[in-house]
Parts: structure tokens; C-alpha cells; sequence
């Protein structure tokens, strides 16, 4: 069972870390907040020993960092991601005008 389907709140704390390879022995694991490192230590035990058996490297070392920036998540809908695409094609805007696409 995954994550996701097993406990929705830890998943929604966690799925916005960023792990980086500092070299063969070390992981940097970059977090967004206190409350998101918490969440993410009631499964760490469980996630470590899974990680250190599917790289098959059980001198794995992790070392935390709070990286604040992570934090901010943008909810685009569809009419925000069309017009992203007007700004880099402008002749989308005319298709746009000609085939009346429902972008609400």
C-alpha cells in the first residue's frame, strides 16, 4: 500500500522534500519546515532501511537542511497554464478566439 492511500497527512508534509547525492556516502535531505520534519520522522526508521536496501549501500549517511524555499507550492488551473503558453506562443491566443475552448 502506498503512502499516499496509508496516511495522507504524512505524505502531504513529505512530498515536497528533495533528497541530493553529496557524494557516496551522504544524502542531503532538504526539507520546507519544522512540522514537515516531524511528520517525515515517524516513517524515517522505515524509509531509511527501504532507501539503504534499493541502493544497496548500507553505509549511507543522511544529513538534514531546512531549505525555507520550498515551501511555496502555485495551484495552476487550466486557463493560468493556457495563458503561459499565450505569453511563449501568441498565435495560441488567436486558435483561442477561432475555436472557443472551455477554459473555466
Amino acid at each position: 500500500m502506498s503512502l499516499r492511500a496509508k496516511d495522507p497527512v504524512v505524505y502531504s508534509a513529505i512530498k515536497s522534500f528533495k533528497l541530493e547525492k553529496i557524494d557516496e556516502k551522504l544524502v542531503q535531505i532538504q526539507y520546507p519546515s519544522s512540522s514537515a520534519k516531524q511528520e517525515f520522522d515517524k516513517i524515517s526508521i522505515e524509509f531509511f532501511n527501504h532507501f539503504r536496501h534499493k541502493v544497496n549501500n548500507h553505509s549511507v549517511v543522511f544529513d538534514f537542511k531546512h531549505e525555507p524555499q520550498n515551501l511555496k507550492q502555485e495551484v495552476l488551473t487550466t486557463k493560468k497554464i493556457f495563458e503561459k503558453f499565450v505569453e511563449i506562443n501568441p498565435l495560441l491566443k488567436d486558435l483561442d478566439d477561432l475555436m472557443k475552448f472551455d477554459l473555466s
